[in-house]
């Protein structure tokens, strides 16, 4: 799964490139973000907004990533489509993982990791 990052003063950006996260996809984004957040800053936010369609087990890479981050980072999403989006509220993780509409207008300036 490809993801682009961009490092910010305080936060790690990653945009998924890809439509689905899915139980085909869903090993393939836990290691591509776990390769991305080695060094992370304190917070991660995942740029979903190519992602159409997440299932139970692209839901459980998602929380994966989050207990990767450990309570001293933050994982934020940002930029859900509606079907996504309906899943975080349908499981209540919308009261778990921080949800913005676009991304964080208060993210400092990026420099492009890839």
């Amino acid at each position: 799964m490809k993801l682009v990052s961009e490092r910010h003063s305080d936060a790690i950006v990653m945009r998924v490139q890809a439509a689905r996260i899915d139980a085909a996809g869903a090993i393939p984004f836990k290691e591509a973000v776990r390769a991305g957040i080695d060094d992370a800053a304190a917070r991660v936010v995942l740029d979903l907004s190519s992602v159409q369609f997440l299932d139970s087990s692209g839901l459980g890479a998602i929380v994966t990533v989050m207990k990767i981050l450990g309570p001293e980072r933050r994982l934020e999403l940002a930029c859900l489509s509606p079907s996504v989006a309906k899943v975080f509220r349908l499981t209540r993780m919308d009261s778990i993982i921080t949800i913005h509409d676009t991304l964080p207008a208060d993210i400092g300036g990026a420099r492009h990791a890839g």
